[in-house]
């Protein structure tokens, strides 16, 4: 009885969630078509992979460690397992850029983020929405609703979140920025 019991908290154990998969937005109708929810839009497209937990925390975007990192405290999940997805100014629209840790660039959610996980080393999923134009305020740009069409930029960040949990990071790194 006791090998039977041990077998199945191995089994329990080997199919327990290994990675946090976030979404960076803002909650309800308002936000949804905004650039800032870009990170929401990937979770939605995304098939959560096996021995992985899917979330758009519940929080507003400058408070979202609030949310991520109490989740993972207990589901046991360190920062190198948690995997943000998150709109960036630095990149030009539409590109898809992967990394592990860095500053956050001025960009509150990833500061939350920080602050409540006490590292930068979680890995990010950066989907490019580049800078406002001359005159524009950055908060009433990230506001504001996406032009265009970006389902192209939110597949390939879905497939990029896919990669790093099945490959890794540097191999996802290294297959996403060649294109």
């Amino acid at each position: 009885m006791l090998d039977f019991v041990r077998k199945l908290f191995a089994r329990e154990a080997s199919t327990s969630v290994q990675w946090l998969i976030v979404g960076l937005g803002n909650p309800g109708q308002r936000y949804a078509a905004t650039r800032h929810n870009v990170g929401y839009m990937v979770i939605d497209e995304l098939t959560c992979p096996e021995r992985a937990k899917c979330v758009k925390p519940t929080t507003y975007m400058n408070s979202s460690g609030d949310y991520v990192a109490p989740l993972a405290r207990r589901l046991g999940i360190d920062a190198e397992h948690i995997i943000v997805c998150h709109d960036e100014l630095d990149l030009p629209a539409g590109a898809v850029k992967l990394k592990r840790g860095g500053n956050e660039n001025g960009h509150n959610g990833l500061k939350s983020l920080t602050e409540h996980l006490g590292t930068r080393d979680y890995l990010r999923v950066r989907l490019g929405i580049g800078r406002p134009p001359a005159g524009t305020a950055v908060v009433d740009y990230v506001l504001s609703d996406i032009e265009g069409d970006i389902s192209e930029q939110i597949s390939l960040a879905a497939e990029a979140v896919r990669l790093i949990v099945e490959k890794g990071l540097t191999a996802a790194q290294n297959e996403i920025h060649a294109r």
